[in-house]
């Protein structure tokens, strides 16, 4: 009943469109003030869960992962990764939708946000594909859906976030995301080359070697700075948040004095934009940290936990309602916000069926994936609008094949653990 009043009340400020950083705190007040006992001792306890919510060490990765990758984008070397991709798959079936999938791939690995990528990408590919004479609606399909790599691909902002809700080790979560981020990216190109043997879709002139290895070339200085943030976590020489500050320097570094495509001018700009975005997620943070301590101090992961074992169901039907509940979520509330409070929740139910928690957290992932896609707050969806002047509507209409495609992805990788767990395992004997 509890539960049930407490997100009652979480529903309502979401109808109203209050904001979800605001209504996750609201939420926590009015519960407190009109259903508990108060105090000063409770005013004490909010106070303190505000401050110290931020405490963690691997939230401090959060706004140096959005700086790497606004200095990426600002200094051009999103674009260079492009052409990069252009050159190595765009002379194929489908090679320049084909490349955008791949440049996605490739941007994911050091921006760790979705819409980040989408932006970063869609910026270049979007109107040279429809220049190319791509059609429209299928572009914009690709550049969204695959844009969605961002937080799939290791390094992940959410992946974060779920290591900081549940203890677990974000460099576990990083590994398990290799496999599943590379295998959705397989599936994406390979749906793209199939779609465009069947509809004769334009194909590049294939590139000569010169050409490439001067992409290549060009290019090297963010591909390379993949190999430093994720050889670095993995081979020990610094942590996911030690890694996101190197980032941050490498990212200006290359942007600024190996290329020269940033000046001085636009330097406050970048910064000003990347803090924007990390104090709209740390706003979101903190407020979902304090709601998601409402909802420990009431007992409600316990209680759940405890009707899962008398209801006897099996691990694969609870992971059905863990997947129903996350899409649900998504409808309405952005990633952080739902892995922040569902995540503490789903946890110790999934320990008590021998469900691994790195799974788990893949899983949430793909999830947020599917929810960055589909209205009506698919964050995707919005900044895709933006690039292609177009409806919130078409836009939707253009990714609804690749919910699909996702949705059966889902599936897989729900059920069939292995996909997600075998590296971290490998890697952490």
């Amino acid at each position: 009943m509890t539960a049930l009043l407490i997100l009652g009340i979480l529903l309502v400020l979401l109808l109203t469109s209050t904001p979800i950083s605001i209504a996750l705190g609201t939420t926590v007040l009015i519960y407190l003030l009109a259903f508990s006992s108060f105090s000063f001792d409770t005013v004490n306890i909010i106070s303190q869960r505000l401050f110290t919510g931020l405490e963690s060490f691997s939230i401090m990765a959060v706004p140096f992962f959005v700086l790497s990758g606004q200095f990426l984008i600002d200094g051009k070397i999103a674009a260079r990764i492009v052409r990069f991709a252009g050159n190595l798959v765009g002379w194929m079936p489908g090679g320049m939708a084909m490349a955008a999938v791949l440049a996605c791939a490739f941007f994911a690995t050091i921006s760790g946000s979705s819409p980040a990528t989408v932006m970063a990408i869609g910026s270049v590919m979007l109107p040279a594909m429809i220049k190319a004479g791509y059609p429209k609606r299928f572009s914009i399909g690709v550049i969204t859906s695959s844009g969605s790599l961002g937080i799939l691909i290791p390094p992940s902002i959410v992946m974060i976030i779920y290591a900081v809700a549940t203890s677990e080790s974000a460099g576990k979560m990083f590994i398990a995301g290799i496999v599943p981020g590379i295998m959705l990216a397989a599936i994406m190109m390979t749906l793209v080359f199939v779609q465009a043997k069947r509809k004769n879709f334009p194909i590049a002139p294939k590139p000569t070697s010169a050409e490439f290895w001067h992409s290549f070339k060009d290019a090297w200085g963010g591909i390379f700075m993949v190999v430093l943030v994720i050889g670095g976590i993995y081979g020990g020489l610094f942590t996911p948040t030690e890694a996101a500050a190197v980032a941050a320097v490498y990212a200006f570094v290359a942007a600024k004095f190996f290329y020269g495509d940033l000046g001085w001018k636009q330097i406050p700009k970048t910064l000003l934009s990347a803090a924007n975005t990390s104090a709209m997620l740390l706003y979101i943070i903190t407020n979902a940290i304090l709601f998601s301590f409402l909802m420990t101090s009431e007992q409600i992961p316990q209680s759940m936990s405890q009707w899962v074992v008398e209801q006897n169901l099996q691990p694969w039907m609870f992971l059905l309602m863990v997947n129903f509940a996350l899409l649900a979520a998504g409808q309405f509330m952005e990633p952080t916000s739902i892995v922040l409070i569902l995540a503490p929740l789903f946890l110790p139910i999934a320990k008590t069926m021998g469900i691994d928690p790195i799974h788990l957290g893949i899983i949430m992932v793909v999830n947020m994936e599917i929810g960055m896609i589909h209205p009506p707050v698919g964050l995707n969806l919005f900044v895709a609008s933006h690039l292609a002047k177009e409806g919130l509507t078409e836009v939707s209409i253009a990714t609804l094949p690749w919910v699909g495609v996702m949705l059966i992805y889902l599936g897989l990788i729900t059920y069939v653990p292995i996909i997600s767990t075998w590296l971290p395992h490998l890697l952490y004997k």
